[in-house]
Order: structure tokens, then C-alpha cells, then sequence
């Protein structure tokens, strides 16, 4: 198959859809898939790209209108996206974010061509303020011709179904991964003392994380020297925390880090014995599956699809208020202290003592660092994810291409009539487009990814070398019998 990804939100940004985007598309380029990314630019990073494996990516030149999105134009990004999609041969197109201005308009473009579209959901959304009522109207829109839908916990799937009134059947869950491979424990980066506990938050400082719980809870464990905070992100919210810090004397125990790129928050969370999410709507949350991967004891808030996400023995879940969140990260510092007090008298003179009774007066069960590790490796990893991708997109190949007549009908049901309008406008610009650049004068792609394994490329060649002597023997056969 030959896939396109189209979401404003990509490398050099980071965040939970630009990691889901690059990975998934790693997996399908490694199954033998053609995948290419669309998205704007970013600074001077413009044109053609290649990332690893021969990923190609497209960073269209489209000026970002607000909070790294590009304006709704719906028509004067056609001719490009036009050209892109027919140059690639794509068959699928694969939105991701409902924020993602250029994620629909490549889904729009595409359904007029006679392709295939499926859009991801990485978010919930309200339905009481105005923001959320014009988001999910224009999704409603947006979903209207979309073949399938991927949402990423069962949670997000009812909000989706119920604010872009989709058919439940045309939506499958599909939750996010993370590389076990890469978020390994290292206890050896922990503190070595018996007594000093690292709390580990990671996460954009933003109003919906939550960090007005996080600015709560700070002086309720003033009382507690050893007990310390590690806080990565950056946002509008750090001056909140910072100001805490200071009005409470807690400068040597709250270290603000900053921004993280990707790449460095595994040698955060190694550091820490507890993971504090304190989010306020969450569809999914890769922070704690990460976390939890490192080896951490994580604590959260119980809302949106976060129930969904860990086991009981790996997370402690409490409602989203001050005084729910203290008592489930109390509860996390006592078993971390027990654990600590089984391992100090197993130790003997700096060397492991095997004969070293287990202390009775302790009620800890938990696990190791390793076994949470092994435990989230179960759960999720990637291979999985593109395996159930793919299915959708055969589904999605299954259904016939869309007409503009019932693409038209389709958008008459969201109840915005002017829609149709835009609909019957850019299927005029693409057929103009046909008679200006016709399709035979635009060169098109190798459908082949040259970076793959020669080996694996050798075999898939004799494979179907094979498979065609075979059929030529099986017709003759047929012939003289």
C-alpha cells in the first residue's frame, strides 16, 4: 500500500501525534509499505526531506496561521496537495489531530480524487463552550466522507461518535505504543540514599495538564525534606509553579527543567521513583505508559481514557482534586519507602546479603522496575498497532471511491449547507487543474522503498518471481489437461 500521513504537527515539533506519526510510519516502511508525511514548514525547514528508513516528508511551504496550525483555506492549497498526491501514486490517506487544519484539507483533496481516508483522534473535547462547538462541527463536516476512524482509547471513541455523529461501526480503537526497547529502567540513576524519594512530572505547563493541582499539592509536602521534585515542560503555567517554589523556600527540592526534546525524557524519568500526571482531559496519555516503561509508580488523575491505559499494579488513580491526588501520592511515597527498607537490609557492608530476612512489618507487594517494563512490553508495542492499522486501511480500500454527488448528500446532513458550496468549488478547481497540468504530464514516484534491506527486497523480488512461474505452470497445465 502507499500511505500518506497528513497533520500540521511533525518533526522538528514533539509531542504525543508527531511520535505516534514518525513510529507508525517506521513499522509500515519496515512491513514493505511506500509512506510518505505531509505537513507545513517549519522556519527553514522546507521541501523535500528524507528521515530514517527512507521516510520522505513533505513540508509544504504554508505559512502557520495560530498555535502551529495553517489557515482553513479549504482551496489554495489544492494545485500542491493535488500534485503531491498524484506524483506518490497514493492510495490512503491518513489524517491524524483534529486540530490539524492540513490534515483535512489533504482528506478533502483526496476524497475528490477517488481515495481512501482515515483520520486518527488523538484528543477529547467538550460541548459546552463556544471553541468546542465550532471544533465539532467542523469534524462532523470533515468525517462526513472519511472511510474510518481510529480513536485511541474506548472513551475517545464514545466522544468522537457523539460530537462528529460518525457511525460507531466506522470507528476502531487503536491505542498508542511506546519503544520498551528504548524506556529501560536504570535504578543506578536513582538516588542512593535510604530516605530521598524523586517525584518525576513531565509534561506542557498548560491549563489543561493540570498544573494548578500540581501547584496545590507542592506545599501540602513541605513538611516532607526528602521528598523531591523533578517538573520537565514548558508553558504559560511555569510562572505558576515557580512562584510556589519560591513563596514555600522549596528552590533545593522543586527543579524546574525547562522544555525536553523527546529524546532526553528517558534520562528524566530514570531519576525518579514516582510519575505524577496531574491531566484534566486526556485521551490517551503516552507520558504515563512511558513512565511506567521506565519503571516508575504512577500516579494519575482518573479522567477521559487513562483508566484504560495501565493496570491497577502499575498506577494509582485518583479524582482530579487536591486533596484525591495528595492522598494517591502519599500512598505511592509510603510503598517507594517500604521497597526502599526491604532493599537497604538485604545489604550487608556494601555487598548483597542472600540469607537477609524480609522485614515482616511490611505490607509492600509490589513490582520491580523491570517487571512494570516487562509488563507495559506486553501491553503495547508497535508491531501490534501496525498490524491493526493495516486492517483498517484494507477495510478502507474495500469501500468504492466516493462521487461527488454523495459526497455533496453527506455534507447536506451536518446541517451546513454552504459546505456544499466549497464541495462543488474545489471539484471545479481540480477538474480545472486536469486541463491545465494533466496527469500524464506529472511525474510519478518509484513505488519501491530503495532504503530497505536488500536482503528483504531480494526476497519479496524472487517471491513474486516465483509466484508468477508457478501461476504460468498452473495455466499451462490447465490448458493440456
Amino acid at each position: 500500500m502507499k500511505i500518506c500521513m497528513a497533520s500540521d504537527f511533525f518533526y522538528p515539533n514533539m509531542g504525543g501525534v508527531e511520535e505516534h506519526i514518525f513510529n507508525l510510519s517506521q513499522c509500515l516502511l519496515a512491513r514493505g509499505h511506500k509512506v510518505i508525511v505531509i505537513t507545513h514548514s517549519y522556519g527553514d525547514r522546507k521541501g523535500l526531506r528524507h528521515m530514517t528508513n527512507g521516510l520522505k516528508v513533505y513540508y509544504v511551504p504554508i505559512k502557520v496561521f495560530y498555535n502551529q496550525v495553517v489557515l482553513p483555506t479549504m482551496i489554495c492549497n489544492i494545485p500542491l496537495l493535488r500534485y503531491i498526491l498524484l506524483r506518490e501514486q497514493i492510495d490512503i490517506v491518513h489524517g491524524h489531530s483534529a486540530f490539524s487544519t492540513l490534515a483535512h484539507e489533504t482528506m478533502n483533496v483526496a476524497q475528490l480524487l477517488g481515495l481512501r481516508c482515515v483520520f486518527t483522534d488523538h484528543s477529547l473535547f467538550g460541548f459546552a463552550d463556544l471553541s468546542a462547538v465550532v471544533t465539532n462541527k467542523f469534524l462532523e463536516i470533515s468525517l462526513a466522507n472519511c472511510n474510518h476512524c481510529i480513536c485511541v482509547s474506548h472513551t475517545g471513541k464514545e466522544n468522537t461518535v457523539l460530537r462528529a455523529k460518525v457511525h460507531q461501526d466506522k470507528v476502531s480503537v487503536i491505542p498508542n505504543a511506546v519503544d520498551t526497547a528504548y524506556f529501560t529502567p536504570n535504578p543506578c540513576r536513582r538516588p542512593n540514599d535510604d530516605e530521598t524519594i524523586n517525584v518525576v512530572v513531565v509534561s506542557r505547563l498548560v491549563y489543561r495538564k493540570g498544573v494548578d493541582l500540581l501547584a496545590g499539592i507542592l506545599p501540602k509536602l513541605k513538611h516532607l525534606p526528602n521528598v523531591h521534585f523533578i517538573i520537565g515542560g514548558d508553558g504559560p503555567k511555569r510562572a505558576l509553579l515557580e512562584e510556589v517554589r519560591e513563596r514555600n523556600n522549596m528552590q533545593d527540592r522543586v527543579v524546574m527543567l525547562g522544555a525536553l526534546e523527546h529524546a532526553k525524557v528517558r534520562d528524566v524519568l530514570v531519576q525518579g521513583h514516582i510519575f505524577l500526571n496531574t491531566s484534566l482531559t486526556e485521551a490517551y496519555c503516552m507520558a504515563i505508559v512511558e513512565a511506567a516503561a521506565c519503571g516508575l509508580q504512577v500516579v494519575s488523575t482518573k479522567v477521559g481514557g487513562i483508566p484504560e491505559v495501565l493496570p491497577s499494579s502499575l498506577i494509582i488513580l485518583t479524582e482530579p482534586t487536591v486533596e484525591s491526588v495528595y492522598r494517591g501520592l502519599r500512598e505511592a511515597i509510603r510503598r517507594e519507602m517500604e521497597k526502599k527498607q526491604i532493599t537497604s537490609s538485604r545489604y550487608l557492608n556494601g555487598s548483597i546479603d542472600a540469607l537477609a530476612p524480609t522485614p515482616s512489618k511490611t505490607t509492600y507487594s509490589g513490582l520491580c522496575a523491570f517487571e512494570r517494563n516487562q509488563i507495559v512490553t506486553n501491553l503495547y508495542n508497535w508491531n501490534n498497532v501496525t498490524e491493526r492499522t493495516e486492517k483498517v486501511y484494507r477495510t478502507a480500500l474495500r469501500d468504492s471511491p466516493a462521487t461527488l454527488e454523495l459526497m455533496m448528500r453527506n455534507c447536506l446532513r451536518s446541517g451546513v449547507w454552504p459546505f456544499v458550496l466549497v464541495i462543488a468549488l474545489c471539484h471545479l478547481i481540480l477538474r480545472f487543474l486536469d486541463w491545465f497540468v494533466p496527469r500524464k504530464y506529472i511525474d510519478t514516484c518509484c513505488t519501491d522503498n530503495p532504503f530497505l534491506r536488500t536482503n528483504d527486497y531480494e526476497q519479496r523480488r524472487r517471491s513474486t518471481e516465483n509466484h508468477i512461474l508457478c501461476a504460468t505452470v498452473r495455466r499451462k497445465r490447465e490448458k493440456f489437461s
